[in-house]
């Protein structure tokens, strides 16, 4: 396991100048059209398909990295060229983690490939796992998931929202209740292939940001799975339930788990819009003249923008903090990842508010994209865990006290 350091090494900084070339020539350009169309943009993920970007060996590279660095690098490069348009592309590393972390060695590798499909026809995956009554409560899944043992099969029942590529994607990973009165330790994750019956795609929501990335219902109608679906098979599940039943304590599942691994990346999505609205205030404030000088050389403008770059970079710190802990194989005693995704979520709404007032009646209107990329960075205070949820996970884990 590599030592921690803030020096990036020369894969690492060729990777990002191929990421950052790639949004600066192919996704900013793009990303005003697709935000208005609310469509998903596959003419880009087939781009980042032939280049490699969207790819299970790009992925499979990226998390292989021993500093735990290279895939938080590459999405704050991506999603600085447009978040909507980066979710598109990366959303289905979601499922990849769900799979990755429930999944048997052969359920791995069998689907994580088909997340992505080809370079030719490329495919994307869907993790499902918030409801109507349950979104930051993921104990109160009402999907459920019973077994048939004279056939060998899953049945599942229910309906998912707020879903990313939900309804679209070949590949769903959902999350679903066996053992109501257990909550979340009676949950399972299970595999749905494509064109399976039953699982269809619900209402699909117009969103105030990211609108490039799709996002809808999937409801789940006696969607029937072979026992093999399961991820980590019945047996493990069996002896989990059964510690369960018996009061035992056992290691976070399912869902939370999926969660925690992916916060520090959620966390590098929100620091490529916010460094994305930085830039382009500090530009503007070099150029734009009033009474006779720059914008710039006014200190409010001026400590605005020094504030916008210092909270930047500690956010960055912090997403690295965790994605170094999360490869090295560090518990996050302190809710490590938590804070990482807190910080640079809220980071990420304050400097493109900061950036829609440096550019005053110019950053209201859609001319310029602080607009967009103001209402793209609130969602990183929602989804994967609402900034309140984050300091809940933390207040528990340094008080070691169940704080509701």
């Amino acid at each position: 396991m590599a030592e921690f350091s803030l020096e990036l090494n020369e894969d690492q900084l060729q990777l990002q100048k191929w990421v950052h070339d790639f949004s600066e020539g192919v996704v900013r350009p793009a990303a005003a059209e697709w935000d208005e169309r609310e469509e998903t943009p596959w003419p880009i993920i087939q781009e980042a398909a032939n280049i490699g970007l969207y790819s299970f060996e790009f992925f499979f590279n990226a998390f292989g990295d021993s500093t735990g660095l290279t895939l938080p690098l590459v999405t704050e490069e991506l999603f600085w060229g447009d978040a909507g348009i980066g979710l598109a592309i990366f959303g289905s590393a979601l499922a990849v983690a769900g799979i990755t972390a429930g999944g048997t060695p052969d359920q791995v590798a069998e689907w994580v490939p088909q997340c992505f499909g080809s370079p030719d026809d490329p495919k994307v995956a869907a993790y499902a796992v918030s409801e109507a009554d349950a979104g930051s409560d993921v104990s109160a899944l009402r999907t459920r998931a019973v077994y048939h043992e004279a056939t060998d099969e899953w049945v599942l029942n229910g309906t998912k929202t707020w879903i990313t590529n939900g309804g679209i994607a070949d590949v769903h990973v959902v999350v679903a209740s066996v053992d109501s009165e257990l909550r979340s330790r009676g949950q399972a994750t299970f595999v749905i292939p494509p064109n399976t019956p039953g699982l269809s795609q619900g209402s699909k929501f117009k969103k105030h940001g990211i609108r490039a990335s799709h996002t809808a219902e999937v409801v789940l109608d006696d969607v029937r799975l072979p026992g093999r679906m399961l991820l980590g098979g019945k047996e493990k599940l069996d002896a989990r339930l059964a510690r369960a039943r018996e009061g035992k304590s056992s290691r976070k599942q399912g869902a939370m788990s999926t969660f925690e691994a992916s916060r520090p990346m959620v966390g590098a999505q929100a620091l490529g819009v916010a460094r994305a609205a930085y830039e382009y205030a500090l530009d503007y404030a070099k150029e734009r003249v009033q009474f006779g000088r720059p914008i710039i050389m006014n200190q409010a403008i001026a400590f605005k923008l020094a504030d916008m770059r210092t909270e930047i970079d500690a956010a960055r710190l912090l997403v690295w903090r965790a994605a170094w802990m999360a490869r090295a194989g560090k518990p996050f005693e302190a809710g490590e990842g938590s804070m990482s995704k807190l910080k640079a979520g809220e980071v990420a709404v304050r400097a493109t508010e900061e950036a829609i007032q440096i550019l005053g009646g110019s950053g209201y209107v859609r001319e310029h994209p602080v607009e967009r990329w103001s209402r793209d960075a609130k969602i990183f205070t929602i989804f994967e865990g609402t900034s309140e949820i984050q300091r809940l996970v933390i207040a528990r884990a340094i008080s070691g006290m169940r704080i509701v």
